[in-house]
């Protein structure tokens, strides 16, 4: 009689216990620092951004890096200049290795000094108007939205008139008119308040649009109305559960307007309403060299890449950044 192919008699082999692995705590995240995961992988935003962080050192610190490569950007080298023509002698503008850059026609100005604390006036006008813009439109497109009404409706019409106002005139015939010293300031630090003060006040009204209409899909949130019954006040509501989830958009928008307001200086200062000379600026360092491109073009090419680099980089970055928070919008 053969065996049963199974004996379930039989005593089965004591398993063998698993070592215990430990488990790792899974740790939570902010949306910033999701944000921030998404901004690292996009190797085009970083690169602006870096160029960005680059710019703002290069402003920052013009006095000691003109100290080193270059000379007083006020400062005239007549003796580098062709007697009669008023041109550089020598190839390529008069670049050298004490003129990095050449130096300009007729006056005899080192242009890489002049490039460089350029750029203090551009990032200084860009940042402040952004920052003026943002202040005025957070604050009038929050009370808009969440008050609606007539507060709304006067909100309303107010940005639609500033949209539609001649904003490059009015700063034409304001800088006409003003005095030559007002509120403490004179010369070009009056006319960098007033570009300052302009083009913010004329900005506000694009970011004022956008907090309007997020705070309008905010502010019948479940997390609002517990603030509410809970007997919060309309300004709580306003500054602590509203404003905190206006951030990102923002941000976005802010990046955005920078590079916006780098080619409005420019233009101002090209067309002579913007900072008065000799101080240096890339717009007035371009309506110089219309006079002159025709026999040295590098002194025309060298503020205009100045200006494309600096746009350029913004416009990455601040595309990046808008992905990074709102992955949605970018499919």
């Amino acid at each position: 009689m053969t065996a049963p192919l199974h004996d379930t008699g039989a005593a089965e082999p004591a398993a063998v216990a698993a070592p215990e692995v430990p488990q790792k705590a899974i740790e939570g995240r902010s949306p910033w620092q999701i944000a921030w995961l998404r901004l690292k992988r996009d190797k085009v935003a970083l690169a602006g951004g870096v160029i960005v962080l680059l710019l703002i050192v290069v402003a920052i610190f013009a006095p000691l890096i003109v100290k080193a490569f270059g000379h007083p950007p006020e400062e005239l080298h007549e003796d580098l200049l062709d007697p009669l023509l008023g041109l550089p002698l020598g190839d390529w503008g008069g670049m050298s290795g004490d003129f990095l850059l050449g130096v300009e026609p007729v006056n005899g100005r080192d242009v890489f000094s002049r490039i460089v604390y350029g750029a203090r006036i551009s990032l200084l006008v860009a940042f402040l108007s952004a920052f003026v813009a943002v202040s005025l439109g957070t604050f009038f497109g929050i009370v808009a939205g969440y008050f609606g009404g007539w507060v709304d409706a006067a909100i309303s019409r107010v940005m639609d008139l500033l949209l539609a106002f001649p904003q490059l005139l009015f700063i034409i015939a304001l800088i006409s008119v003003i005095p030559n010293k007002l509120w403490g300031f004179e010369g070009s630090g009056l006319r960098i308040a007033v570009l300052v003060l302009v083009i913010g006040f004329f900005g506000w009204p694009y970011i004022g649009r956008i907090v309007r209409g997020q705070t309008l899909s905010l502010r019948e949130r479940e997390y609002v109305e517990a603030a509410r019954s809970l007997g919060a006040g309309r300004f709580y509501i306003l500054f602590r559960e509203l404003l905190p989830n206006l951030v990102a958009p923002i941000t976005v928008y802010a990046t955005l307007m920078i590079p916006t307001n780098v080619l409005t200086e420019a233009a101002l200062s090209f067309l002579g309403v913007g900072v008065k000379p000799p101080t240096p600026s890339w717009g007035e360092t371009l309506a110089t060299a219309v006079r002159t491109y025709e026999d040295d073009p590098l002194f025309m090419i060298f503020p205009g890449v100045a200006i494309f680099i600096t746009v350029l980089a913004f416009n990455l970055f601040g595309d990046g950044v808008r992905d990074a928070l709102d992955p949605k919008g970018s499919r």
